[in-house]
């Protein structure tokens, strides 16, 4: 319950810097889409560090797909995983509501902003697979103290270089849809989208799994992990079969 909860308000807030950056960039900088994007970045970037570094000890994915190659890699039990991603879901949705609140806005608007098309979807599997590489390198090197910085700063970077902007997040992508703001994307849209994103995370699995087979002694050793982007839990007795 306690990592389903930490997912939870974990999404929401990340979801919060989302939409509620975009909110305030539109209104800051009205005229300047280039400007608009740079603020939300920043902040969406910082958010994932601090919210990372707040909730890793006791679970800190805010992402489906890192979710779902935490099970591929044995570190979670199906249960276990079905649960964190319902949470995550869930956190995403009630975070746009409240952003959405915030800012005097209807508490759900449909989005309006179609995005669609060969780049993006190609975008959102670059930025997928970059994602699973950073949160899963990061961890299975021994670095899992790190994590919260690797991923602000990846997620920071690729808003710029992916064509999609990185939205590399089932959840997050849901969640968009509900907020017709600058960081929308409608309904319609979504399930190109979000089918990227799970062939991402697929070729980011494999990708991982090439290059570290096994997880070295103080990667076992390290806290809890999760991030978004992110989590390795802390696993007693480890079996390097299993996680590896």
């Amino acid at each position: 319950m306690r990592r389903a909860v930490a997912e939870f308000a974990g999404t929401a807030f990340l979801i919060m810097a989302v939409v509620g950056s975009g909110v305030m960039a539109s209104r800051l900088s009205p005229n300047d889409v280039g400007l608009q994007l740079l603020q939300n970045s920043i902040a969406t970037g910082a958010a994932l560090v601090a919210l990372i570094l707040a909730l890793q000890p006791v679970s800190a994915s805010f992402n489906p797909v890192v979710t779902l190659v935490e099970r591929a890699l044995g570190i979670l039990d199906t249960r276990t995983a079905l649960g964190l991603i319902a949470a995550q879901f869930a956190g995403g949705l009630a975070g746009t509501v409240i952003a959405n609140l915030m800012f005097g806005l209807d508490a759900v608007t449909l989005s309006t902003h179609e995005r669609a098309g060969t780049g993006l979807w190609l975008g959102e599997v670059i930025a997928t697979i970059g994602l699973v590489l950073i949160v899963f390198g990061t961890v299975r090197s021994g670095r899992a103290e790190r994590v919260a910085f690797a991923v602000g700063g990846y997620i920071t970077a690729a808003y710029w270089f992916t064509s999609s902007t990185s939205f590399a997040n089932p959840a997050v992508t849901v969640a968009r849809t509900i907020t017709d703001t600058f960081a929308g994307i409608a309904p319609v849209s979504a399930p190109a989208f979000i089918i990227a994103q799970l062939l991402g995370g697929a070729a980011g699995f494999l990708l991982i799994r090439a290059l570290y087979p096994s997880i070295p002694a103080p990667a076992l050793a390290a806290p809890a992990l999760a991030a978004p982007a992110l989590a390795a839990p802390a696993v007693a007795a480890p079996d390097r079969k299993v996680l590896s």
